[in-house]
């Protein structure tokens, strides 16, 4: 196998999951900042164009993150990130799901319309009018998130699941591009805050950062 890795948050969370997992794969780094996965032969593989992806033994390649993250738990199901059970494999994806559409979409949106546009303009339809209000949506559904960590340790209760994987990774992005999120989180919000600091003390958060992001000045 082969994994396609970047500077970004999402193969951030990718390096996360691995390093939780203790799973050790051969990478190839593709400068994400030059578009160098917008363009062949990158998209030859991965037509979505996005990082990170995996390329299987037999060429195939696995290019949402998720999808990555279903296929190596599979592979190696200790220590269970999605669940062990039907049960908490439902719960995990209930909530990954919930802080994808609720959190991280808009939190990206709000950066790539906004502060990213000149990163993103020549790559996709950006949209600025629409940055202060999904940033509002994200302040919105922290405030709606903070509420239901009343009790709990993580995202999906008491275990750390790829749900915390993807929101912390946003998060710590999002307070370096101008968001007030991860430590910069409005500290009305006991119960995320406690979450952000926990799921930041965990040795994967330090060591799954990009070496690029000291001279990016961002978290990725």
């Amino acid at each position: 196998m082969l994994l396609y890795d970047s500077f970004g948050p999402n193969p951030r969370a990718m390096r996360m999951f691995l390093a939780e997992k203790g799973i050790t794969i051969p990478t190839k780094n593709i400068d994400l900042m030059a578009a160098e996965n917008r363009k062949p032969p990158y998209t030859d593989r991965n037509p979505g164009g996005q990082l990170p992806a995996l390329e299987l033994d037999n060429g195939n390649c696995i290019g949402e993150t998720v999808a990555i993250w279903e296929y190596l738990e599979e592979k190696h199901p200790n220590p269970p990130l999605i669940g062990a059970t039907p049960e908490e494999r439902a719960e995990a994806r209930q909530w990954q799901r919930r802080v994808e559409l609720r959190i991280t979409e808009n939190l990206y949106n709000g950066f790539r319309f906004a502060e990213g546009a000149p990163i993103f303009k020549d790559r996709m339809r950006i949209l600025p009018e629409a940055a202060p209000g999904l940033k509002a949506s994200v302040q919105d559904n922290l405030k709606w998130l903070d509420a239901l960590l009343e009790g709990r340790d993580y995202v999906a209760g008491n275990r750390f699941t790829v749900a915390d994987i993807i929101l912390y990774c946003a998060l710590d992005f999002g307070s370096g591009v101008g968001q007030q999120v991860g430590d910069k989180m409005d500290p009305s919000l006991k119960n995320a805050s406690a979450w952000f600091k926990r799921v930041d003390s965990r040795p994967s958060a330090k060591a799954s950062l990009h070496p690029a992001s000291a001279q990016l000045k961002m978290k990725g």
